[in-house]
């Protein structure tokens, strides 16, 4: 009955994390998710007055397949405005969340076969929706010693004559690395070198940045390859609008037209409320997402000093996002109070919910070893106990 494909793909490492500790908490643990990938925040006010003044004004029938013009010309003034980049409205698509809008680019342009580069550590969705579009994921992998990302050297070598996309996460998912400017030129070197390979740029942490860190898309650095670039965001991460689903493209117009023939034949347009809110984000005031900021830096800085203190772990301190990386290596073949091996960073993971009821995702997920995730984007109270909870389990080790 079921079709041969799902055999290709795994469900979300990410989302069985947050199942496993939601079913302890039913038992009545105490447990502290640092699993998911959703700020704390609330959707500011002017957002959700947005939504309902929509809701008032009736705005709740089908919209454009791929959205409504007035969300699209904020995305327009938002890519002009924010990074210097110039679209038509003809080159801008919105999705049902980023997820979606990356589903539908990989369903309208792979063949069988076609090639996509992805530096690893990776988001878990990025190979298992190129499989399902029938294409082949080419995984890179981008060690500490580069600060998890890719080189132009890397690059020149994945390419081959079957290569149809480099994705590009900045800041990353799962690392927070994130590319400069000077990075991003030394890569669309290579990229000016083969006319086959288009570029995924995935932005969706654009606004979540530290330390003085200048963000830059591809697209702005070289806009000759703009013809290239697909480049995706949204407003999930940096609106605390993971649930509303709403994320946005914009590329080349026979692209973009592809991904919304897609889209007609799968969800149809986007939620219309969740697109007034979405406007009211992008056009009304930002000044908040910078008091935002500040409290996820004094998080992750918490949380990279408490993690240094635990003998055997070793955290990245990164430009973005809200995740730490952090390396179990020296912890791999140590016993547990049961008697169980820490084999890797699976058990290790599986072990800090067990004894210490802190939910982590290992590494393995992002296509690394030896490592795992920690979201900060979760309450001060929270991130203390759990850090003294991991600090405990990783005591009894031996």
């Amino acid at each position: 009955m079921l079709s041969s494909r799902l055999e290709k793909i795994k469900p979300s490492p990410t989302i069985a994390v947050t199942t496993k500790a939601k079913e302890l908490r039913e038992l009545g643990k105490d447990v502290i998710g640092l699993g998911a990938g959703e700020p704390d925040f609330d959707t500011h006010d002017n957002i959700k007055n947005a939504a309902i003044k929509a809701i008032k004004d009736e705005q709740t029938k089908y919209t454009a397949v791929d959205g409504i013009i007035q969300l699209k010309k904020a995305i327009q003034e938002k890519f002009a405005r924010e990074n210097k980049i110039d679209y038509d409205l003809t080159e801008i698509t919105v999705g049902t969340g980023g997820k979606q809008v990356l589903y539908n680019a990989f369903m309208a342009s792979l063949n069988k076969g076609d090639e996509v580069i992805i530096p690893s550590p990776y988001w878990v969705s990025y190979p298992d929706m190129v499989l399902l579009a029938e294409g082949t994921p080419v995984l890179v992998t981008c060690p500490l010693e580069n600060n998890f990302k890719l080189t132009p050297t890397q690059l020149e070598q994945a390419i081959t004559e079957e290569t149809k996309w480099l994705i590009l996460n900045s800041p990353s998912n799962p690392t927070g690395a994130a590319y400069s400017h000077e990075e991003l030129e030394n890569l669309a070197n290579v990229i000016r070198k083969y006319k086959h390979v288009n570029v995924i740029c995935d932005d969706i942490y654009e606004h979540i940045t530290y330390d003085n860190f200048k963000f830059y898309t591809l697209a702005s650095v070289a806009p000759d390859l703009r013809n290239r670039i697909l480049t995706v965001n949204g407003v999930s991460k940096a609106y605390a609008m993971t649930g509303w689903r709403i994320g946005y493209a914009a590329g080349p117009k026979a692209l973009i037209k592809a991904m919304a023939k897609i889209q007609s034949q799968s969800t149809s347009n986007p939620t219309s409320i969740a697109q007034y809110a979405a406007l009211e984000a992008l056009s009304g005031p930002q000044e908040y997402l910078q008091d935002r900021n500040k409290a996820f830096l004094e998080r992750r800085n918490f949380v990279i000093e408490k993690l240094t203190e635990i003998k055997g772990l070793k955290p990245y301190q990164a430009e973005g996002a809200f995740y730490i990386f952090c390396s179990c290596e020296e912890l791999i073949a140590l016993q547990t109070p049961n008697g169980d091996t820490i084999n890797n960073c699976t058990d290790f993971a599986s072990y800090l919910l067990d004894e210490a009821l802190v939910a982590v995702v290992p590494g393995v997920a992002f296509g690394m070893k030896n490592y795992f995730r920690v979201s900060y984007a979760t309450s001060n109270e929270n991130l203390k106990k759990a850090c003294a909870r991991i600090n405990e389990a990783c005591k009894k080790l031996t």
